[in-house]
């Protein structure tokens, strides 16, 4: 039987649905054959993506396929007010997402009885997006509407659609905390697709301490992005951040704008004239078909620039991850990857939106100049040869589950029988928040106690706060937002930011009100947030040693963090040009983290060989963070780290690498169950790096709050080797 239909018998036979496959291989079709006759027999379906774009456009295809009977609607936080109240009484298929259920729908659960009564199916798409602290809140967000379900007396058979993964049922068992059953099988044919691994070149710039530095990813990709455009290769290219995906987009359109007649950007003549016979014509009209897709633009912004590169009007667009999901948009004939985009998982989706037409395409993975992705294009069976990995959550994490279960107690009061739905720690958690009087015991359960809404405890993206608005402090125009907690480093006075195109200056950041204030300019240079960081043992859950000079560790902390200053880079060399004070308030995170440390008379034999333990020390940290997603799914920025000769809790030479979310992502314990194999990826990329010193590519880290000062490579070296027993 082909999947689809595997799947789709599989849900309608009562079972719980995991369809694990690759990209264009009827996963959509598969979840819809039976919501459709769900609804044809007076059901109705919740549909769940993580992403607005992804439920546009399953909207638009619902509104293709005619289904009669159907009456689907898109439940958003873009839907205007005068919708909703039609939506809750009278749609069948409803399309949002988790945010949308934790702030908006299970509180008012009352206004959707109707609907929730007839609950059918929970289709969750793109699962394999759920992960760390974001998969963790949605796992409880899922446990909470089973609930306000079992009040109306319904049942519905959650259909999940991921990306392969590894585990699918484990993963997909532990988000809606039931049982699943997987459908792995691809029978989809395939076109063929060309991948390519690409190493920028070293350029004549040295950076902090020397070092040399390679050309950046996203001016690479930009030049590839501008060629392709300009051959009329219809392309896609994944940035890594906000600001990466506006400057690979100004970037192209300033190299299409000097594109002559003949299609041969004048700017590069080095490249080869033959890549552009054919070209889509002179460079003005070329530079307007490239653009600048994120977070953050308006909802109507967004939509027309993903119907503008389905229509084929737009030949390039520059992205983040947002359009890495299940988004139909045909006709792409190339990707372009600018960094490791943190799994292998996201590396084969977002390499599958090229070649859906069934024609052949081909992939470019451009490396950072970073440890991991270095790598990775010196030992492609790294990538190649492996599986995708697991989806890593933990929804037992108490400072996940604590506003859940507040939520939960607003929505309905919770009772003893619930305890088992939240899993092994409510109740202790539960204690803890009556002990703070947010939650009342009373003989029939635990009450809510408070006026406001309980489901504004927390953000379920993990981001720790309210998000800050981005203004025009010129025309007062409102130009997007970011989240608190990436405020301190991303747009702090002095910033520089960038929004569709053009570039900005930060005035002010006032956290009390929650608003950055801009104004435009052209500074010339980029500017890149400078932290310190302290860290204190809470609790060691978990230790090993490896012989008598190294020991690992897993445990809970404490980290302090301060962000004091930035530096100025240069946007063509990425050379730092100055650095500017900060006076920003400490931020405080409990989290969990994996530790090694070295006995006394390890460091005193590395000592009487001249090493440096702090700059190996260093060292070893910022490569191992470099390494770590090869071994967990997280990003770089998920995880932070802490080195140091002589740590206070432990008395020894300590390397930190923790989580950086409140309570732990998984990341850290994951590091830890790996480590050998972990530091020993970490040693060999240090060795095979061609610099001499230590460079971007082994050992320095763009996020470090010292300056990448002191650094030891051949210390950093000396030093795994002790830990890991290979004297």
């Amino acid at each position: 039987m082909v999947p689809p239909a595997a799947a789709a018998n599989l849900a309608r036979s009562g079972n719980n649905v995991i369809i694990a496959t690759g990209t264009a291989s009827g996963k959509s079709l598969a979840f819809l054959l039976p919501c459709a006759e769900a609804i044809a027999g007076g059901g109705t379906v919740l549909y769940l993506s993580p992403a607005k774009a992804l439920a546009a456009d399953q909207r638009r295809t619902l509104a293709e396929m005619g289904i009669p009977g159907l009456r689907a609607a898109t439940y958003d936080g873009d839907t205007p007010g005068e919708e909703r109240a039609w939506i809750r009484s009278h749609a069948n298929y409803v399309l949002t997402n988790p945010d949308m259920l934790h702030y908006a729908i299970l509180g008012r659960h009352a206004a959707w009885a109707g609907f929730l009564r007839r609950l059918r199916y929970i289709v969750i798409d793109e699962t394999h997006r759920y992960r760390g602290v974001f998969g963790s809140h949605v796992a409880q967000v899922l446990r909470r509407l089973r609930r306000v379900c079992a009040r109306y007396r319904s049942q519905p058979v959650f259909i999940l659609a991921s990306a392969t993964t590894g585990s699918p049922e484990e993963s997909a068992t532990r988000l809606t905390g039931l049982p699943v059953r997987a459908v792995t099988e691809d029978a989809s044919p395939k076109a063929a697709l060309s991948f390519a691994l690409v190493e920028p070149e070293l350029t004549d710039q040295v950076g902090e301490r020397g070092a040399p530095l390679r050309r950046t990813a996203t001016a690479e990709v930009a030049d590839i992005l501008a060629d392709f455009a300009a051959a009329g290769v219809r392309t896609l290219a994944f940035v890594r951040s906000r600001q990466g995906a506006e400057v690979v987009a100004m970037s192209a359109r300033r190299a299409l704008s000097d594109t002559k007649a003949d299609g041969r950007p004048a700017a590069r003549p080095e490249r080869d004239p033959g890549v552009h016979e054919g070209g889509a014509g002179a460079g003005a009209d070329l530079a307007g078909r490239v653009a600048a897709y994120r977070a953050g633009y308006l909802a109507t912004d967004r939509r027309g620039l993903e119907e503008a590169l389905r229509s084929g009007e737009l030949l390039g667009l520059a992205t983040t991850n947002a359009l890495e999901l299940g988004v139909d948009i045909t006709g792409l004939d190339a990707v372009l990857i600018a960094g490791w985009p943190g799994t292998r998982a996201s590396l084969w989706q977002q390499a599958g939106r090229a070649g859906r037409r069934g024609e052949d395409a081909v992939a470019v993975f451009v490396a950072r100049d970073d440890p991991l992705d270095t790598y990775l294009v010196h030992h492609p069976e790294a990538i190649f040869g492996r599986s995708v990995e697991a989806t890593v959550l933990d929804p037992d994490n108490p400072y996940v589950l604590e506003p859940h279960l507040c939520a939960a107690a607003s929505e309905i009061p919770l009772t003893e029988e619930d305890l088992a739905l939240f899993g092994p720690g409510a109740e202790e958690v539960l204690a803890g928040l009556v002990e703070r009087r947010m939650l009342r015991r009373r003989p029939h359960g635990w009450f809510w106690t408070r006026r406001d809404r309980a489901s504004a405890l927390t953000d379920i993206r993990g981001t720790g706060g309210p998000p800050v608005q981005i203004a025009d402090i010129e025309s007062g125009q409102l130009l997007g937002t970011v989240d608190e907690a990436a405020a301190h480093g991303s747009v702090h006075t002095g910033a520089v930011y960038l929004h569709q195109g053009a570039t900005y200056v930060v005035d002010e950041l006032d956290l009390d009100e929650g608003v950055a204030l801009v104004r435009g300019d052209e500074p010339g240079y980029s500017t890149w947030a400078r932290d310190v960081t302290e860290i204190e043992i809470r609790r060691t859950l978990h230790e090993e040693e490896w012989g008598s000079p190294g020991t690992v560790h897993f445990g809970e902390v404490e980290v302090t963090r301060q962000v004091v200053a930035y530096l100025k880079r240069d946007v063509r060399t990425g050379a730092v040009l100055g650095e500017q004070p900060l006076d920003l308030p400490e931020r405080t995170l409990n989290s969990r983290a994996v530790w090694w440390t070295i006995s006394p008379e390890a460091a005193e034999r590395l000592l009487k060989e001249n090493v440096d333990l702090r700059g190996a020390a260093h060292a070893a940290e910022h490569a191992a963070i470099g390494l770590l997603p090869l071994f967990a799914t997280c990003d770089r920025w998920d995880i932070g780290g802490v080195s140091t000769a002589l740590h206070a809790d432990t008395g020894r030479l300590t390397v930190f690498v923790y989580d950086g979310h409140e309570g732990g992502a998984g990341f850290a314990e994951r590091g830890y169950a790996a480590a050998r194999d972990w530091l020993t990826a970490t040693r060999e990329a240090i060795a095979t790096c061609e610099c001499k010193d230590g460079c971007p590519s082994c050992i320095q880290s763009p996020k470090c709050g010292n300056g990448n000062d002191p650094l030891s490579k051949a210390g950093a070296l000396r030093l795994l080797d002790t830990v890991l027993g290979a004297e």
